[in-house]
Formats: structure tokens, C-alpha cells, sequence
């Protein structure tokens, strides 16, 4: 089965994952997200003296630098998170993804159906990437802006709970899924049994 805009005959809907109505669910991803938070920055702060907000005398300029880079950069990864998941949506189905922001969220949603393998690359994409560059970053900038580009790291991955929460739910079921996902829901869909 291919990646399609049209829903083959015989698919039905077997489940539904809507974080925008389901409020149970959405408290456990968001919890998850603040668990894998602090298990990103807990640990840090052992090894590394966390001074991103310490003033010296003569560096209050830097304070202010380091502060306006931290959040202009946890902006600009909001949108380049979800770039990532637009352009693999482009990529495997041919069409640009549409954009949003939920309140909650901010998504890259589609109306095509995507195969299983597809999909969990999609979601997958932007946790994998933006980790891999500020991971390289991280080892690149001066010890004193370490902080700046480790927070933005526990973002990317604590930002990505929901993609992980659906890589897990959706990597259990059968091979030949279908997924929907319009941004603010995912509905998947698997042949019916004959």
C-alpha cells in the first residue's frame, strides 16, 4: 500500500487520536513532556554549573544576548519542528502540508493517507534531526552559551512527546495502516477483515 490522497476501498477507521478533545490523554502527553524535561536538564545540571542567567561585573550585556538568543531560538525551533514534519508530508505525498496552531499545539497536517513506515517518519523527523544539529551545536559553541542550545535540545525532545506518544501507539499496529493526520487529529484506518 502506497501513500494516497484517496482512502482504498475496504479501509475502515480503527482508531482515533485527538489531543484537542480527549483531555485525559492530552494531561499524559503533557506530563510526559515535563518528565522528559527534567530528565534532559536534571542530569545536566550535575555535570555542567547551570549560569546561563549569572550576571559578572562588565557582562550584563551577554546575560541579555544569551537570554534574547534563547528565546528568539525556542521560537524559531517551533516553527522549524514543524517545517520538518511539512516537508516529509510534501515529500511522500506531493502536496504542501497546511499549518496551524491549536492553542496547545502547533502542527503540519495533511489530508492524505499515509502507509504506516511513512507516517512514523514523519513524525519521527524533527525529534531526529534538530537533535542531531544541536547535539553538533552543543560541542561547537563556547562552554558559557552551553545552556542556550542544551535548553533548546530538552525542548526538541520534550516537545516532541506527542510525536513520540503516537510512534508508539501507532508502531503496534498492523503492517498495513493508513493514517490521516489533519493536524489536530489522526485517524487511522486498516483493511477490513473479509
Amino acid at each position: 500500500m502506497e501513500n494516497t490522497w484517496v482512502l482504498p476501498d475496504g479501509y475502515r477507521p480503527i482508531r482515533r487520536v485527538d489531543l484537542q478533545k480527549d483531555r485525559k490523554t492530552a494531561v499524559w502527553v503533557n506530563l510526559f513532556s515535563l518528565l522528559l524535561l527534567a530528565g534532559m536538564i536534571v542530569p545536566a545540571l550535575f555535570a555542567v554549573p547551570f549560569d546561563l542567567f549569572r550576571l559578572e561585573d562588565g557582562r550584563t550585556i551577554v546575560y541579555f544576548a544569551r537570554l534574547l538568543v534563547l528565546i528568539a531560538a525556542l521560537l524559531a525551533y517551533l516553527v522549524l519542528h514543524e517545517l520538518v514534519h511539512g516537508v516529509l508530508i510534501w515529500f511522500f505525498s506531493g502536496r504542501m502540508a497546511h499549518f496551524g496552531f491549536s492553542g496547545l499545539y502547533a502542527y503540519a497536517g495533511s489530508e492524505a493517507y499515509f502507509k504506516k513506515s511513512s507516517y512514523l517518519t514523519i513524525a519521527l523527523a524533527p525529534i531526529v534531526v534538530w537533535g542531531m544539529v544541536l547535539l553538533l551545536l552543543i560541542f561547537l559553541v563556547p562552554p558559557d552559551w552551553f545552556w542556550v542550545v542544551y535548553l533548546i535540545q530538552a525542548f526538541n525532545v520534550s516537545g516532541a512527546a506527542g510525536d513520540l506518544y503516537v510512534t508508539v501507539l501507532f508502531a503496534r499496529l498492523p503492517k498495513h495502516i493508513l493514517v490521516q493526520d489533519t493536524g489536530t487529529a489522526m485517524t487511522v484506518y486498516a483493511p477490513q477483515s473479509k
